[in-house]
């Protein structure tokens, strides 16, 4: 089978509007095997490390996703 994956550029969210926020996230945990989130990593898209973090975390090769 396939794992699914989602890497978000997003931030801690503490306006207002977080509450959309943390729902959208719990909605995409339900959708998704994984949600790398970009806040928690420490590095955002498009830089190498997010990617890199997201293969180990799948314990996939570059070629195999």
């Amino acid at each position: 089978g396939f794992k699914t994956c989602v890497l978000t550029n997003n931030w801690v969210d503490d306006s207002t509007g977080r509450l959309f926020t943390a729902t959208l996230m719990t909605l995409l945990r339900r959708h998704f095997d994984l949600v790398i989130e970009s806040c928690r990593v420490g590095v955002q898209k498009p830089h190498l490390e997010m990617y890199t973090h997201a293969l180990d975390v799948l314990q996939a090769k570059p070629q195999e996703v």
